[in-house]
């Protein structure tokens, strides 16, 4: 018998291994081991071009497009009905809940999830009872009719004699219902045969409207970013930032976790989001201009930035869309009305559109910013506000040759202007006799008899107690004076320290930003720091403070002749911010300092006042008010009642703005009445009273001196 099987190699051990046929092309004709591969990869290279070029065609795009539009909007539309008539929303806001760690949030939603389940049964026992009773109820309604008509019908045949008439009524009814039916069936009819295109151009909109289609298949204009910074849209931000720790993060899985949601906070929204491990919000403050990108915002328009009491999480604050670069309004003392030293003026705007007051007593000031950024339109807006106040005295030292204080003069106790030596010696004779001021000041409160600081009424009852306002300009002139500068270093640190609780006020201000040009300390020892554009982080920290750029505090990215009179921040509110300076123009053919200036002068020389005094609004003081006897109330009705108190404050104001002040105010979580959210009287009273007598110079322990 012949062996008709493929011959076998025979392997080391002696075991007969069959031959493996040679791989053949398409022919048949055999293809030797070393060409099998190369011509499989060029068919895999073939048909991956072929995928290619026909996702790059307009017609295959478009077919695809279209077709992922109205499958992607059937999902969507499919979700939406399932959730809408079950708890899947419900339990996926309890995952998201859980996930965050927020236990008052599960607990909502799990109560949310059992009334709706209530609900639905309910409705569902309520239809079935329907369904059961309405055989019986339609069958008596229909009976009923017959009845009557035919009751009519007997009337009639009475009256005309003819015994046919009794179903003329029955007869007509049904006509009638007949003719409905043939006009409802002409009507819609067409309307039933488009139903199905009506469903599927409705799913076709809302998959156009949520981008369904592959990003490939979009046109060439389109885009996925999108213009609200949700969630979803601020973590496909950061994940195309390039941040190779984040993004490992994201493959591995890290679930975000939402400390705030991203909300609507006024004309901007605000975000706070737990990052992970290995990245810091300092990476996402370097990548701050991809950022912005990224959200579809100019740099400006987004700061990124950590709180000073959370670690690990980054606080994001995106504006809207170009409201950065609107015109800031009118100083609203620009026609009329005064001021009190001890109350504040008026100055700016911060990012979400609320005024900031400049705090005038216990403060100072550094002020740095390169040339053109508009470090003057605050300077101006502080002085103007302060001189509407009769009992401030102002002293102004510019160490350059320049106008900006000159329509002032006439208010001005002093102006001294210029860079040369004898300028330097008159700003070093004022540095000097203010050390003896502040010193002489604190001797009198303690012959008074009071260890915290000047007031209105003290100012009034003794001219040398009044407020003073010293302005030095350009003061790195001053501080880097060969002969002057070490002396000059010593006494503003000196005087910075100790003049806040004597009425006396200083502001600094120079273009640089430098160890060389300002003194060591110097930023920790004022209450308000503000940066316009800066060129570099290191000059950002010595206004600001150390570590501000690393946390996102920063004017590096403010952009000189572009972002004019805008500046960050600190000492304005509870956590450092962008602010927008009032502009009170003074140009060729626009003057709207003088008028200020001579309104000032009426007052000082004894004139009356032309309004009332300027009031910053007493947030804590209103919330008072409001709450008038009550020892509690719900935050909702304390809420209205605000914005029936003061419209034009309040009347944009949501539960968030409240909180924030309430926050800030030390007042806490406050629930009664089934867990219902309340703010308390006393607690608002404690707040109030810790806030007047809370020292204000609590920063003054300062830096080191050179």
């Amino acid at each position: 018998m012949t062996d008709t099987t493929a011959p076998a190699h025979i392997d080391p051990t002696g075991t007969p291994v069959p031959d493996v046929p040679e791989p053949s092309d398409t022919a048949g004709t055999p293809v030797p081991a070393t060409e099998a591969e190369p011509r499989r990869r060029l068919r895999m290279e073939g048909l991956r071009r072929a995928v290619v070029e026909a996702r790059e065609h307009e017609t295959y795009q478009l077919l695809v497009r279209h077709g992922a539009y109205a499958w992607g909007g059937t999902r969507v539309l499919s979700r939406r009905a399932w959730e809408a008539r079950t708890t899947s929303m419900h339990q996926r806001m309890i995952r998201i809940a859980e996930a965050s760690g927020n236990e008052e949030l599960v607990r909502q939603w799990e109560q949310r999830a059992y009334a709706y389940r209530f609900a639905r049964h309910k409705r569902r026992m309520d239809l079935l009872q329907l369904v059961l009773s309405l055989p019986k109820a339609i069958a008596s309604a229909l009976a009923g009719a017959a009845g009557v008509l035919l009751a009519l019908g007997v009337l009639l045949a009475w009256y005309r004699h003819d015994l046919s008439d009794v179903l003329t009524p029955l007869n007509a009814v049904v006509e009638f219902v007949g003719w409905i039916a043939f006009l409802a069936s002409v009507i819609f009819e067409p309307l039933l045969y488009s139903l199905p295109l009506l469903l599927l151009m409705g799913a076709w909109s809302v998959g156009r409207n949520q981008r369904t289609a592959p990003a490939w298949a979009l046109p060439l204009d389109g885009d996925e970013r999108d213009v609200v910074p949700d969630e979803n849209a601020i973590m496909r931000a950061l994940g195309k930032l390039g941040i190779a720790p984040l993004n490992a993060a994201l493959k591995e899985g890290w679930k975000p976790r939402w400390v705030q949601p991203s909300t609507r906070s006024g004309n901007g929204w605000h975000a706070q989001l737990q990052l992970p491990e290995g990245v810091p919000v300092e990476m996402i403050a370097d990548k701050k201009q991809i950022l912005a990108h990224n959200l579809m915002r100019k740099p400006i328009e987004v700061w990124p930035t950590e709180p000073r009491d959370q670690a690990g999480v980054l606080d994001l604050w995106v504006a809207d869309t170009g409201v950065l670069t609107k015109p800031v309004p009118s100083w609203p003392l620009l026609t009329e009305g005064t001021t009190d030293f001890f109350k504040g003026v008026p100055v700016a705007l911060n990012a979400r559109g609320e005024q900031v007051i400049g705090r005038l007593m216990a403060a100072n000031y550094l002020i740095a910013g390169i040339m053109g950024s508009g470090k003057s339109s605050l300077v101006v807006a502080l002085l103007l506000g302060a001189m509407l106040d009769p009992l401030v005295e102002i002293d102004v030292h510019v160490l350059a040759y320049n106008s900006d204080y000159d329509p002032m003069r006439p208010r001005l106790r002093s102006l001294v202007k210029g860079d040369d030596d004898e300028h330097v010696v008159a700003a070093m004779d004022t540095l000097r006799a203010l050390a003896g001021e502040v010193s002489r000041r604190g001797q009198e409160l303690e012959r008074i008899g009071t260890d915290t600081k000047v007031t209105r009424e003290m100012a009034e009852r003794d001219p040398s107690m009044r407020p003073r306002i010293v302005v030095f300009d350009e003061v790195h002139e001053l501080f880097g004076h060969k002969e002057h500068g070490k002396e000059a270093k010593e006494l503003a640190l000196k005087v910075t320290k100790k003049a806040r609780k004597t009425a006396i006020m200083l502001l600094w201000i120079t273009p640089d930003a430098d160890a060389a040009s300002l003194p060591r300390g110097i930023s920790k020892t004022v209450s308000h720091r503000v940066a316009f554009a800066i060129n570099d982080h290191q000059g950002n920290d010595a206004i600001l403070g150390t570590g501000m750029h690393k946390n996102g505090y920063s004017a590096t990215t403010l952009v000189a002749g572009e972002d004019v009179g805008t500046a960050m921040a600190a000492g304005f509110g509870k956590t450092p911010g962008l602010i927008r300076s009032y502009y009170v123009r003074k140009e060729a053919g626009i003057d709207e300092i003088s008028p200020v200036v001579e309104r000032a002068m009426v007052l000082y020389e004894g004139g009356p006042a032309d309004a009332p005094a300027f009031a910053p609004v007493d947030h804590l003081a209103d919330i008072a008010a409001v709450l008038g006897y009550e020892t509690k109330m719900r935050t909702q009705d304390v809420l209205h009642g605000l914005q029936d108190l003061n419209p034009g404050e309040y009347g944009t104001w949501s539960f968030r703005n409240l909180k924030a002040v309430l926050d800030d105010a030390g007042h806490g979580e406050y629930k009664t009445g089934g867990g219902k959210m309340h703010v308390s009287l006393d607690r608002i009273l404690d707040a109030i009273a810790a806030r007047d007598d809370e020292p204000e110079d609590e920063d003054d322990e300062g830096g080191d001196e050179d």
